[in-house]
């Protein structure tokens, strides 16, 4: 159906696609944590697990959508999304649509996945490792 050379040739720009997009999607459980945007969370404090998870989701988030230190910053993102599975999901039983844990474990290994493979043709990563 496609060319072999126009897969080739995109297939790295995808994955910079999916990196962004899945990214800023990440990005939003931790500005409504931190910042209750887009949705209110009320106050959770800073030096809580919560807490933190808003920040790594934040600003770990933002790191991934510019693709800077994609793969130390995704694998550490891979972690936080396998403990919060285990912590928050895995006891309400083990199919993650019953425990509502489909996002964790989607996340966790759609990040495991970027620390292998890197942020694609456009992350800054790349950029910068050209100079």
């Amino acid at each position: 159906m496609f060319d072999r050379k126009f897969l080739d040739a995109w297939s790295p720009r995808l994955l910079s696609v999916l990196r962004i997009v899945v990214a800023l999607l990440f990005m939003e459980h931790g500005t409504s944590k931190l910042f209750h945007f887009p949705m209110d969370m009320g106050h959770i404090p800073l030096f809580s697990l919560i807490g933190l998870a808003g920040v790594l989701e934040a600003f770990g988030g933002a790191l991934l959508a510019l693709g800077l230190f994609t793969r130390p910053v995704a694998f550490i993102l891979s972690g936080e999304m396998a403990f919060a599975y285990f912590m928050a999901h895995a006891p309400g039983g083990f199919w993650p649509l019953l425990n509502h844990g489909e996002a964790a474990v989607f996340y966790c290994f759609t990040f495991l996945y970027f620390a292998a493979a890197g942020g694609g043709a456009w992350a800054l990563d790349k950029m910068l490792r050209k100079k």
